[in-house]
């Protein structure tokens, strides 16, 4: 496995209370932790920790940015009692494009020793500047037949447009020439909304990232403006929307301390 640009196409799917789907095409960096500064250095538009068309900003991912990716990685994992493979870790993410990054979901693929995929890390951002990670591995591994499928409850708030009881399903095969990431909501086993990402891979060099770049040349900020323009859409098909937990709290707590008075 070596670092890769994937291109490809994101679909999503709403089933209720409203239908709504839409596709739009990206890019997305797959890209080996431990190389990253050198693997930035492929191309005059692209650097580390540095001001560019695009680059690669250790800030922009959990933990303290001045440790390594991997020690961070190893700290989540054991705060989670995983277990993090001793083998390669690559990361499926957005880059910073003209200083601006925003990842709605980045995927760290985990391997062993011998080149198998162990676990993967999802690492998921809101909209209100939160982020939580969801370690995929053998504990939440659905079903023992189907390996690469992972169920775990829905722990943070991202769409205003879907309550917090949920579930989430991942399914996440290797990636190989073609990288498929799948995960879907669920009320119980019904599914009310999912997205899927399909994407194939070019090999890492100046000419496809240059060729990505004059395709999407504000990637990211093309990802906000996306998520938004849908959301409005929603708010115009009159589906329901839920309050952040936390505004929901402060209220009930306002409430209580009104009645105290």
């Amino acid at each position: 496995m070596e670092s890769a640009i994937y291109t490809g196409t994101l679909r999503h799917r709403r089933f209720q209370p409203a239908r709504h789907d839409f596709t739009y095409p990206l890019f997305m960096m797959f890209l080996d932790i431990d190389r990253i500064p050198e693997l930035m250095k492929v191309s005059p538009f692209a650097s580390h920790n540095r001001f560019n068309w695009a680059s690669f900003d250790d800030q922009d991912h959990f933990g303290d940015p001045a440790l390594p990716l991997r020690e961070r990685l190893k700290a989540d994992a054991a705060r989670h009692d995983v277990r993090l493979p001793d083998g390669a870790i690559f990361v499926l993410t957005n880059l910073r494009y003209l200083g601006y990054n925003f990842n709605p979901i980045s995927l760290f693929y985990c391997y062993d020793a011998e080149g198998r995929l162990g676990s993967v890390l999802a690492e998921v951002n809101n909209t209100f500047g939160e982020s939580l990670n969801y370690w995929l591995s053998a504990a939440s591994v659905e079903h023992q037949s189907r390996p690469h499928v992972y169920r775990c409850p829905k722990s943070m708030h991202v769409s205003p447009f879907m309550p917090m009881k949920l579930d989430y399903r991942f399914v996440l095969p290797p990636p190989g020439d073609r990288l498929v990431a799948h995960m879907s909501t669920l009320d119980g086993e019904h599914a009310s909304f999912d997205a899927t990402l399909t994407l194939h891979r070019e090999t890492w060099s100046a000419p496809a990232l240059h060729r990505a770049l004059r395709r999407f040349p504000w990637m990211t900020a093309k990802v906000i403006t996306a998520i938004h323009w849908e959301a409005l859409k929603l708010y115009v098909k009159k589906v329901p929307v839920y309050t952040h937990p936390a505004r929901c709290r402060e209220n009930k707590y306002e409430h209580v301390s009104r009645n105290a008075r």
